[in-house]
């Protein structure tokens, strides 16, 4: 097994733990706003980090905390012009946009890391953006300010991808990834002061289910996912990982399949979604797949070519 192909797979880890949080952030949005809720969860998951590498922290740079800082910048950008769109559009129109972002990885990458990914990642991608439309419904309707927001959430978590590939070549990973999810937390908590000030005064309940769903998003949806993500990265694309990443809808239909709501009701499989998850899972082969590779071992005769990595 390769270092890229093992690195795929961790990322796509990723993806199940994230999917498997949709349903339980859902559960808790009455109880918490979401400032408050993210930067519990981004606290939790930057001093679990700091635990883990607590050996690493007095070698921290300041060119790494520049650039954990950029990264960690993308990320409170992402997460806040998507809830923020949220008030303004409907849920599939901001599923659609924000997946738009694996489109959008390839193209700045092409651009702005002279990297220019092969013809099969550009199928996947396509088919996976198709999976994508499929899965959240389409897009309907006329294009509004909640729709602008959530594509500037999607430029956002392109450039998170973008920088982490970039600054993880340059810079120890476990020191980008302890950076960018503490200076995260500090930015939500630095929101959660101006909403304060504002004179907002929203009512915050932690109860045992808020306190479970901020532990296990802090642990595993951010601790672990953003620590793998940032570590992984240095040994794939860019746009491998975009199109990975587009998984957590596909895993998120599943667990919501599972997992009941609110109400105590799960949700049912439509032939939208079984579409959409057939064409992301299509473009996710169609770019791991080394088609001459197969054509070349077809025949019966031994296959020397072992590309290293």
């Amino acid at each position: 097994m390769t270092r890229q192909l093992k690195a795929d797979l961790a990322i796509l880890s990723i993806t199940v733990v994230w999917g498997s949080s949709f349903i339980l952030m859902k559960n808790i949005t009455g109880n918490i706003p979401f400032y408050a809720y993210l930067f519990l969860r981004f606290a939790v998951a930057g001093i679990l980090l700091a635990l883990i590498f607590v050996r690493e922290i007095g070698r921290i740079s300041l060119k790494a905390l520049f650039q954990g800082t950029v990264i960690g910048l993308t990320l409170f950008g992402g997460m806040s012009l998507q809830y923020i769109g949220l008030n303004y559009t409907s849920a599939s129109h901001s599923a659609f946009i924000t997946g738009l972002n694996v489109v959008m990885v390839p193209v700045i990458s092409a651009v702005y890391l002279k990297k220019k990914p092969p013809v099969r990642a550009v199928i996947g991608v396509l088919l996976a953006t198709a999976g994508l439309f499929f899965l959240s419904g389409g897009f309907s309707g006329d294009w509004n300010i909640g729709d602008t927001l959530t594509l500037l959430c999607a430029v956002c978590f392109a450039l998170q991808i973008i920088f982490i590939d970039k600054f993880a070549q340059q810079t120890d990973a476990r020191h980008l990834a302890v950076v960018q999810i503490l200076s995260a937390a500090l930015m939500y908590g630095m929101l959660w002061l101006v909403y304060g000030l504002s004179g907002e005064r929203t009512p915050v309940t932690i109860d045992t289910r808020v306190i479970l769903t901020v532990l296990y998003t802090g642990a595993l949806c951010t601790a672990f996912a953003y620590g793998v993500q940032t570590i992984a990265q240095q040994y794939t694309t860019p746009t491998r990982t975009a199109l990975l990443l587009t998984f957590e809808p596909v895993f998120g239909a599943l667990f919501a399949l599972i997992i009941p709501g609110a109400g105590g009701v799960t949700e049912r499989l439509t032939l939208n979604t079984g579409m959409g998850c057939l064409l992301i899972f299509a473009g996710m082969i169609i770019t791991e797949v080394r088609f001459r590779e197969l054509k070349g071992s077809s025949g019966g005769k031994p296959h020397h070519n072992v590309t290293k990595r």
